[in-house]
Formats: structure tokens, C-alpha cells, sequence
């Protein structure tokens, strides 16, 4: 199992909008894929020098193989809209972790 983590930092000035955008449209179109079998959002709490609000999202996949294929077929429409509406209110990375056991 794969987990896609995009951590972003969303100034304030938008948060509400954002965040509205992410559970709403964003991760349900990202889900419509078929290309992952969850994700969930998660605050990150921590106080960032810069401001803002940080989050994490992660998204379960079955592998790398599945992930790669989002990158080609899928990120790249995501990642134009995302900047569009967004642009230099978010600041934006991306982690591939591999799940090894959960208990």
C-alpha cells in the first residue's frame, strides 16, 4: 500500500474557500479516478513561521504502479486547477510514503 501525501500551506485569506474546494470537489474528483481507495484531510499542528494554515492530505493507492499512472492520466489537470484558483495563496509538496505494517 502507497500513501500520496500532498501537505500544503493555505494562507488565510482564502483557508475557507480552500478548504470548501478540497472536500467538496478536489478530493472527490481525485477519488473518481479509481486510482486511490481513500483519502482523508488532516490539520497539522504546528504554528509555520510564515502564516498560514497547514494540511495534510493523504491518499491510499494499491502502488507505485497506480500512482504513476495518476501522474500521467490525472495530476496534471488537478495541479493547473489547483494553481488557478489558488495560485501564490498555497504553497504545495508531495510525499510517497510505502506503508510496511499497520497495528
Amino acid at each position: 500500500m502507497i500513501i500520496y501525501n500532498v501537505t500544503t500551506n493555505i494562507h488565510e485569506s482564502v483557508h475557507d474557500q480552500w478548504l470548501k474546494w478540497m472536500q467538496e470537489k478536489h478530493i472527490p474528483e481525485i477519488l473518481a479516478t479509481e486510482k486511490f481507495s481513500s483519502a482523508r484531510i488532516v490539520r497539522v499542528l504546528i504554528e509555520e513561521e510564515m502564516g498560514g494554515i497547514t494540511y495534510s492530505v493523504q491518499y491510499v493507492t494499491d502502488s507505485k504502479e497506480t500512482l504513476d499512472q495518476y501522474y500521467i492520466e490525472d495530476e496534471p489537470k488537478f495541479h493547473k486547477e489547483a494553481l488557478e484558483l489558488f495560485a501564490d495563496k498555497m504553497l504545495s509538496f508531495r510525499t510517497e510514503l510505502e506503508v510496511i505494517s499497520e497495528h
